[in-house]
């Protein structure tokens, strides 16, 4: 059945270049096909013996199934036919190998359903290649009969290849590899608008290796034809099958290890390695290079609540589906991970085509989707970002990318280009992006731990989860050193996602051990224009069998003033869960009191840079008590971070906050400092428990 998608069936416009040099290789391939079969005159001979017919067979299963190798299309893939054709070539003549390749060639296309294009392109191309090194072993000195009849019995009387062969047989397969080679390589430059040297050069490597191995085949095959035995000539299906299965299964494992298991689209390490490969292409041909990054606004999240995740995973692949149907013949479409998406376009002429492509993809996507009786509309935000213009090393071009999706999503625009003015990123941070990607899979991030207590008795209120970057040559990192750059790179999602599986794993083991805390960790912006954030923490928390009230997620305030609708859905559904939340620096934004009650905040976490004067600025001690009196008139705990000193958590307790951080308690901890610490707490308070209850006891 034809493939839709492939363009290749469609015929190219009458009078294109395409379509004058295609049509210019078919004529001179049908001339070369008929002048090499009118001389074929022992035709019925050759039919009434088994030995040619057990060649066709071998030629038209070769034909059928390209060899597929890892990385390489069916497109570009060899077929096996080339060394039984060729050896028909060198056994019995120019006539009887351009009649098998032609004819082989024609049947095969015609029998998948190819349009009349390209079934004669493909075949003039065959008998063409194999009519020229026809010529070159005539030009080398072969001009002997191959057939006769002796006795009234069928002889078959060829050529048998001897070692001073070998030049000759060399000099006809690089003529017949040449001209196949040069003119599929031109209707494909043609076809794709790319240079025909460049072609030439990408096609050469591959083809020239893995032909050269069925060139190489060929004379071993017209020995056997010599001897006449057709058992003999039956073995060469062997190896040949034992070579599809091995292809296959290789194509399988590089398949698997390449593409998303859901959607079988490319996944991130083959869009990369594309990418970097397409990049020092274009940048040699002087091209450019389209990068578009794709995330599901709405729909996804609508789907998982209401219909589960079974239905949301039909959903992705709906979605792409549609994706992979609204671009280009070439282009590239991957999924990275959740509701995340790209496209890599590998030419394009100016900013115009990436625009076009994306306008027809949200248009793709915004159809209408009718999933268990349910209607679901589906809306996305795509970044371009193009090279050279925009960035001129893969990284960099992802990360443009993902900053002009971020700007789509903060504009509710749906499409927006990469503007260098926009981007606050310095080349120093830009290096930190890369090196941080590297120190992703490099396990070099790690979470520290800052104790949160009561200021009335000193308990303990929970922990704190803070990332460290244990850099290999500037040391530890705090998240304000790095975390700037990442929030505006699609690495956010993926140090989030370690954060929170981390701290939860970490808290389910303290829990374990005896030492149950709540753990609290903060969440970015760009966290909270995650649709998927909630099921997320909802997952990781299932995985380690630990209740929602065990984890406390800290909020912005600037995020909620800035972005409140997208940012209000996700601590919606974060609290819909039972995962308590935290309203982060606040003071810092302009929170409403009806947005502090409709989320249901547990606690109100005062900022630092308030509570560091508040000794020595009667208008920052005003601006304290007045938010610790706000949070207790709503039933919110208060929370004072960046206590120092004894004077400062003094001057607290007696404004009635009910809660302090800061290294006047602790400072941040590792995992092994933090499990110790928690332990000598939870003594000290054991024995200030039964301290406190010998004090109770009535005097005898």
């Amino acid at each position: 059945m034809t493939d839709p998608t492939d363009t290749r069936d469609i015929a190219p416009r009458v009078g294109s270049p395409l379509w004058v040099y295609m049509a210019l290789v078919t004529v001179a391939g049908l001339a070369a096909y008929v002048l090499a079969v009118s001389r074929v005159m022992e035709l019925q001979l050759l039919a009434t013996h088994p030995l040619p017919w057990v060649l066709v067979a071998l030629v038209v299963f070769g034909d059928l199934r390209p060899v597929v190798t890892p990385g390489q299309s069916s497109m570009e893939a060899p077929r096996a036919s080339i060394a039984f054709s060729f050896a028909a070539l060198i056994a019995w003549g120019m006539p009887i190998g351009v009649l098998l390749s032609g004819t082989s060639s024609a049947l095969v296309l015609l029998g998948k359903r190819r349009s009349p294009h390209r079934v004669a392109f493909n075949a003039a191309v065959s008998a063409l290649s194999t009519y020229t090194a026809g010529w070159v072993l005539h030009g080398v000195g072969l001009r002997r009969p191959l057939l006769r009849i002796g006795n009234q019995t069928l002889s078959l009387h060829q050529w048998v290849p001897e070692g001073y062969d070998v030049w000759r047989i060399l000099l006809a397969a690089t003529a017949c590899f040449a001209v196949g080679f040069v003119a599929v390589s031109v209707a494909i430059a043609l076809h794709s608008r790319e240079p025909v040297g460049q072609t030439l050069r990408r096609r050469l490597p591959y083809q020239a290796m893995t032909n050269a191995v069925l060139f190489a085949v060929a004379p071993l095959v017209a020995v056997v034809i010599s001897t006449c035995a057709t058992f003999l000539l039956l073995l060469f299906a062997v190896p040949l099958i034992a070579f599809h299965v091995a292809a296959a299964i290789s194509v399988q494992r590089e398949h698997q290890a390449h593409h998303d298991e859901l959607t079988g689209l490319a996944n991130r390490t083959l869009l990369m390695r594309n990418l970097a490969k397409t990049l020092e292409q274009a940048s040699s041909a002087g091209t450019k290079v389209a990068f578009l990054l794709l995330d599901l606004d709405r729909g996804l999240k609508e789907v998982n609540d209401t219909l589960g995740h079974a239905v949301g995973d039909r959903l992705l692949r709906l979605v792409a589906q549609r994706l992979t149907h609204s671009v280009r013949p070439g282009d590239l479409v991957a999924r990275l991970g959740g509701d995340e998406f790209a496209v890599l376009l590998p030419s394009v002429k100016d900013a115009a085509v990436p625009r076009e492509v994306a306008a027809r993809l949200r248009a793709a996507v915004a159809e209408t989707i009718r999933l268990e009786g349910m209607q679901f509309v589906i809306e996305v935000s795509i970044g371009i970002a193009m090279f050279p213009d925009d960035a001129t090393a893969d990284e960099t071009l992802v990360q443009h990318a993902d900053l002009a999706m971020y700007l789509a999503k903060q504009r509710r625009s749906g499409v927006e280009r990469y503007v260098a003015d926009l981007d606050r990123n310095s080349p120093a941070r830009l290096a930190l992006f890369g090196e941080m990607r590297r120190g992703l899979d490099r396990d070099e991030l790690e979470l520290h731990y800052q104790p949160k207590v009561y200021l009335a008795d000193g308990r303990l209120a929970g922990l704190e989860a803070l990332v460290r970057w244990r850099h290999p040559v500037r040391g530890v990192l705090t998240p304000a050193d790095f975390i700037p750059v990442v929030q505006q790179s699609y690495l956010m999602r993926e140090v989030t996602a370690f954060v929170i599986e981390t701290s939860v794993a970490q808290a389910a083991r303290w829990r374990e051990s005896g030492l149950p805390v709540q753990v609290s960790l903060n969440v970015s912006g760009r966290d909270l224009l995650d649709t998927g954030l909630a099921d997320l923490v909802d997952q990781s928390l299932s995985r380690n069998r630990l209740p929602p009230d065990a984890l406390l997620l800290e909020i912005d305030e600037g995020v909620l003033t800035s972005e409140p609708a997208h940012a209000v859905a996700t601590a919606e559904a974060l609290a819909d869960i039972g995962v308590s939340l935290s309203l982060d620096d606040f003071g810092t934004g302009y929170s409403s009191l009806l947005r502090l009650r409709r989320l249901s905040f547990s606690e109100i976490k005062v900022d630092s840079s308030f509570i560091s004067r508040m000794l020595d600025s009667p208008d920052d001690e005003v601006v304290v008590k007045s938010i610790v009196d706000l949070a207790a008139a709503l039933g919110i705990m208060s929370v004072a971070e960046g206590v120092e000193s004894a004077a400062v958590a003094a001057a607290l307790t007696a404004m009635g906050c009910v809660a302090g951080q800061g290294w006047h308690f602790a400072k941040p901890m590792n995992v092994a400092s933090a499990t110790s610490w928690l332990r000598e707490y939870g003594r000290r308070a054991d024995a200030a428990d039964a301290a406190d209850a010998a004090k109770a006891q009535p005097v005898r």
